[in-house]
């Protein structure tokens, strides 16, 4: 293996490195892998083989450190391995053309999920946790960036905060220039970037959308490195500092990355009410697997809050445009040709997530695309320049985006015989408890131990349940020609003026679940005259569908779109201020959020101040105090809600500094949910399914003409939460 140069925070053991002993240890494991999965056992021993597996995976999963995670894959591996093994050798003499058809299609499902498992393994075996490494103490040795925001049909409002908060990041005046690449040629951009005191780059077409806006911008600046913001993420003060001291020690390192972290509720998170309490569907990437792909010299680009040197940027060709996903497109390019990248887990930007669910479903279609067909064009596990570490971690970045006719298989897979009395799996229920189960006890308690604070068990179906008609088809196509398809700008910024559902965006869950609702009543009938024998093998299909139901009920509360009335965002705030009355009162207090419009209070003592009266509150950057006026529009029981004045730009970049720019905003919210048991997630996913089926009912109803009373949602997604 080749890892990246990185020093890791906890590394191998030395002996681990020594080419005999790996060759041998390989040599060893897979000898007795395979005498483990080809060995023939009756019922009874691959029980008692199961249940001793399970056991010493609980047992070692009491024990910390990465070694006890080590065997825990190993376990898992074995009894997927083993359940593989007997699926494909056991299990396919089916008596009819639509068994053996239905057949062939789980079982390239299952061939799929076993890929996937086996790759995440790999890529998350030994994160490396990359910290950041001193600059130079003369700031004169540092070197030259330019930073890029590109833009093409986002609001003004939406930008200005990136670039305002760009202009505070502590990094010498004449060493930092601030370009935004304006694809929309906007003349209110023009005007606020001379406002603002920052370069407008404009082109005369779009042509290759976003990467296409950067290789432009290229052309047209000198910087020594290139730091990309999306327009709507906005960097902390600290970015630069924090990302460039390991471009000092690798002269080969072509980018740095660090996390995508988003201060608005995702439509997950939103129309679920998870938002804080459950990790959001990117937080298992950025948290995790990306540090584990450092490992390997294998971490992408991803398109914002990164770091790219100009030289090796252009010796690449410049950012990729042969596909929609130009990003990791680009890190594959670099890899190639023997260039590192680094991934740093340290949030020093924040940016607004999706609005909708269509608009989510939309993002995610592109990136789906853009995987399949640099999959089909550049496809990691051919051509020259990768290990096999990174040809195996770009390999299940491609795989993960053709998840959709695998978990199509899966929610529709016990119909086959409920509905049809077709046999896709040639054994009894007790042979395949016997088998499945395992693997798949084992698949989650390993999982759940590796993924922890980013990712709870069960959450991932919903994600996936959600996206699956809608990237499998997009994703087919790019497998069959990846030239068809265009890129796509997520819309960023809206407001949802009133709750409603989203018939449309949810018709593929609903068609699914109507089958599966029919099929549990074919169940029931069928419970009623097959054979005795046959009776257990309803009962597993019967529960199988019931998840089923479950996941596609937690999928339609999704396309319940909550209201989103406010332009600005409220995020949590703890910092000293200064409350400055007109009476001339002042008091030290302190925050407890802020949006760009507002700001929340808390008082140490009441202050006689009503609605509408005139206020100054005073913020600070390190020493310095920034002092900004403003209405109260509440004051009771100790907390004030202040609404600000309209700002200067002076005033508008001093406020991000004290609020957004923040250094030790984002970092401290990191990866501090708790982990979560089974049970309580998987109580937590029936509460919101059977909410989201019951928000469906009402809507369909009063579609129909009828009364029937205020809306429940509110109430109701407080309490699943």
């Amino acid at each position: 293996m080749t890892p990246s140069p990185a020093q890791p925070a906890a590394q191998p053991p030395a002996w681990l490195g020594l080419l005999p002993v790996r060759v041998g240890g390989w040599l060893l494991a897979l000898v007795l892998l395979a005498l483990v999965v080809i060995t023939p056992l009756t019922l009874g021993q691959q029980l008692l083989l199961s249940v001793t597996c399970f056991v010493a995976a609980l047992v070692v999963g009491r024990a910390r450190g990465r070694f006890a995670s080590l065997v825990m894959m190993v376990l898992s591996v074995t009894v997927s391995s083993r359940y593989l093994y007997w699926r494909l050798t056991e299990t396919l003499v089916l008596p009819g053309v639509l068994d053996l058809t239905l057949g062939a299609g789980l079982l390239v499902a299952e061939v799929y999920a076993f890929v996937v498992l086996v790759l995440g393994y790999v890529q998350t075996a030994w994160p490396l946790q990359r910290r950041p490494v001193p600059l130079p103490a003369d700031p004169t040795q540092w070197p030259t960036v330019d930073l890029f925001i590109p833009t093409y049909n986002e609001p003004l409002d939406v930008v200005r905060s990136s670039v305002l908060a760009a202009q505070t990041i502590d990094w010498p005046r004449d060493k930092l220039r601030i370009y935004v690449l304006d694809d929309g040629r906007r003349e209110e951009f023009r005007v606020f970037c001379e406002a603002a005191g920052v370069e407008h780059l404009t082109r005369t077409d779009n042509r290759h959308a976003k990467a296409g806006n950067i290789n432009a911008a290229l052309k047209r600046t000198r910087g020594e490195f290139i730091a990309i913001f999306d327009c709507d993420h906005i960097p902390t003060r600290s970015f630069l500092q924090i990302a460039m001291g390991w471009f000092g020690r690798d002269p080969k390192l072509g980018m740095v990355q660090l996390p995508h972290y988003f201060f608005s509720a995702d439509p997950f998170e939103r129309n679920l009410g998870t938002f804080g309490t459950v990790p959001n569907e990117g937080e298992l990437f950025y948290g995790l697997i990306q540090d584990g792909n450092d490992l390997w010299n294998a971490a992408f680009f991803c398109g914002s809050c990164a770091v790219l040197r100009r030289t090796i940027c252009e010796a690449v060709g410049g950012i990729a445009v042969e596909t929609v996903t130009e990003d990791a497109h680009t890190a594959l390019k670099m890899h190639r040709a023997g260039y590192n990248t680094a991934y740093l887990a340290l949030p020093q930007a924040a940016g607004l997530a999706t609005e909708s669910l269509s608009g989510h479903v939309g993002q995610r279609i592109r990136w789906a695309r853009g995987m399949a067909q640099i999959f089909r064009t550049d496809n990691p596990l051919l051509g020259r320049g990768l290990n096999w570490a990174q040809r195996l971690c770009y390999l299940n970045a491609m795989l993960h985006f053709l998840y959709g006719l695998p978990r199509l298989i899966y929610l529709t897979a016990p119909l086959a015989y409920l509905l049809l009395g077709a046999s896709v799996i040639h054994a009894s229920a007790a042979m395949i408890f016997a088998f499945a189960l395992p693997h798949i006890l084992h698949a989650n308690l390993t999982n759940s131990r590796i993924q922890g604070r980013f990712r709870y068990l069960l959450w991932n179906e919903v994600y996936e349940a959600v996206l699956a008609w809608y990237i499998f088809r997009p994703t087919l196509v790019a497998l069959l020609n990846p030239k068809l398809g265009s890129f796509n700008v997520t819309a960023k910024g809206g407001l949802i003026a009133e709750r409603y559902f989203d018939a449309q965006i949810a018709k593929p869950y609903l068609v699914l679940l109507l089958l599966n609702v029919v099929g549990l009543g074919f169940g029931v009938w069928r419970l009623g005259w097959v054979p005795a024998h046959d009776t257990l093998t309803v009962w597993l299909n019967m529960a199988w569908t019931v998840y089923n139901v479950l996941i596609l009920g937690a999928c339609v509360a999704a396309a319940n779109e909550a209201q989103q009335r406010h332009e600005t965002h409220r995020v949590r705030l703890q910092v000293a201020a200064t409350l400055y009355t007109s009476d001339g009162v002042s008091m030290r207090c302190e925050t407890n959020d802020f949006s760009q419009q507002g700001l929340g209070l808390r008082l140490p003592e009441p202050v006689a101040a009503k609605t509408d009266d005139r206020v100054s509150v005073a913020l600070f950057a390190g020493a310095q105090e920034h002092r900004f006026d403003a209405v109260v529009r509440h004051n009771q029981n100790g907390r004030m809600g202040v609404r600000l004045d309209a700002m200067t730009l002076a005033q508008e970049r001093a406020f991000v500094q004290c609020t957004t720019a923040r250094a030790d905003l984002w970092a401290a919210r990191w990866g501090n949910h708790p982990r979560a048991s089974v049970w309580s997630v998987l109580a937590h996913i029936s509460r919101i399914s059977v909410i989201g089926l019951r928000d469906m009912s009402f809507h369909y109803l009063r579609q129909a003409g009828l009364r029937i009373g205020p809306d429940p949602r509110p109430a109701a997604r407080q309490a699943a939460k």
